[in-house]
């Protein structure tokens, strides 16, 4: 078990629901970045995706493209997140953390060095939108290395009977796009959005979060008997970009929002 599934199974003991972040990797700088991470660590946040940068995020709503398009100016990168990644781990940092990122950036790395940079950096796991489950053999046959991140698979309400194919080897947890198009569309799910949850829910051995357009606790509440926990990353990009990074702001935001998922 790595740092993910612990995480899940800690969870699942104390009859609680996950809470996970979305930001954007070197926002609004590297060191600040990290105690963002802690602060979020501190108030409750179970786990983080870090989002690559990438001139192309065909999965993102305008806030995320605009986070990543600024990143880039800004001169980030994938071996500067990697590096600022073994920099979290030895200041004790083990919040879980997932790359969110397309596979280009992978595949010009190269797909083995990639693993193995993400093994020595402390990567948990990694979500690739635009990585179809028939295309992702050449990737998987590095992440069985020990130590390896896991590959977290999405399914969306076009799934449909491919859900059990795509779940079937899964590991960590499945993103469940609760919406078709893009990220942060203001908690405008799709219309059978609860029976799509559902049938995610009867077939995955692992647990079911929900994300795309959620900003607070209550735009999950009619789901919460379902899924296992929510993932926030628009608004939250968005609440941290208002507040100038306010680590208190953060703090609170992501207390709140722990402490309202589980009541």
């Amino acid at each position: 078990m790595n740092r993910i599934e612990e995480k899940l199974a800690q969870l699942k003991e104390q009859n609680k629901k996950a809470f996970i972040t979305y930001m954007t990797a070197g926002m609004p700088d590297f060191d600040k970045m990290q105690e963002i991470i802690r602060t979020q660590e501190q108030a409750g946040t179970d786990i983080i995706e870090l989002g690559i940068p990438f001139s192309d995020p065909v999965a993102d709503g305008p806030v995320i493209q605009d986070a990543s398009y600024h990143a880039i100016l800004k001169g980030v990168n994938l071996k500067k997140v990697l590096e600022a990644m073994k920099k979290l781990r030895s200041a004790k940092i083990e919040i879980p953390i997932v790359f969110m990122m397309y596979y280009n950036t992978i595949f010009h790395y190269g797909v083995e060095a990639f693993v193995d940079a993400c093994i020595e950096s402390g990567v948990d796991g990694l979500i690739i939108p635009d990585l179809p489950l028939e295309e992702q053999d050449e990737i998987k046959e590095f992440l069985q290395k020990e130590n390896a991140p896991i590959l977290i698979q999405l399914v969306s309400p076009v799934s449909k009977d491919r859900i059990p194919e795509i779940l079937k080897d899964a590991r960590g947890f499945v993103y469940c796009v609760s919406s078709m198009g893009v990220t942060g569309q203001e908690a405008t799910f799709h219309k059978s959005v609860i029976d799509y949850l559902g049938s995610v829910k009867e077939v995955s051995k692992i647990p079911v979060m929900m994300g795309f357009g959620i900003r607070t606790a209550e735009d999950v509440a009619p789901m919460k008997n379902i899924i296992d926990g929510a993932i926030v990353g628009s608004h939250f990009i968005r609440l941290m970009e208002e507040n100038d990074y306010d680590l208190q702001a953060i703090g609170t935001y992501c207390g709140t929002f722990k402490k309202e998922l589980n009541q």
